[in-house]
This record gives C-alpha cells, structure tokens and sequence, in this order.
C-alpha cells in the first residue's frame, strides 16, 4: 500500500511540474506573439506613412521641377522634336504638327542638348 501511495504520490507532482512547465512555456509563447503583434502593427504603421509620403513626393509638379532641376530636363518644343518615319527620314516636328484645331497633349519632358 506505501509503494502505492508513493507511486501516486510521485504520478501527481510529475503531472503538477508538467502543467506548471507547460504553462510557462504557454505564458513565454503569448508574450513573444504578443511582441510579434505589436511589432507588425508598428511596420503596418510605417508603411502606411511610406505610401503617404510617396503619394505626396509623386505629384506632377513636384516630379517636373526634379526632372529640370536635377534631371537637367527641358519642356520638348517644335524646335528640338524631330518624328523619324519607319525608313528612316526624319520629320522636323513643324512639319509633322497636327492641325491647329487639334487638342494638344500635355509638354513632356525631354533632356537638354538631345534632339
């Protein structure tokens, strides 16, 4: 009956360090998933002012002043636009012009000293 006892005795303690193991175990995994949260939340937070702050380093105006300012690019004229037909003759754009009662496509941007 005592090496029973002392069976059972030993089956429980083994089962109460078990479950006080797997409980800090437990506890350990929640606060690193709970760091991890946080974490991707922090990055989800970043990337929505990264898309922001692109949004606003994209407009038309801001792209167009780097593009002469850096870029050293120009607004394309008549003067420097040249149209190059399939066999190779080349079309001062002057000539090419579309009719004046065409609507004209917004200037683009072409870099100094090229035609």
């Amino acid at each position: 009956m005592a090496r029973l006892n002392f069976l059972l005795l030993i089956a429980v303690l083994g089962s109460a360090i078990y479950l006080v193991h797997t409980q800090y175990l437990s506890r350990q995994l929640f606060t690193e998933f709970h760091r991890v949260e946080l974490e991707a939340r922090r990055l989800e937070l970043d990337r929505d002012r990264l898309e922001v702050e692109k949004r606003a380093q994209a407009t038309p105006l801001r792209v167009e002043k780097l593009a002469k300012e850096q870029l050293k690019m120009r607004t394309t004229t008549p003067a420097i636009t040249q149209y190059v037909r399939q066999d190779g003759t080349v079309i001062p754009a002057v000539a090419a012009a579309p009719a004046a009662s065409a609507p004209r496509a917004a200037p683009k941007l072409a870099p100094k000293g090229h035609p």
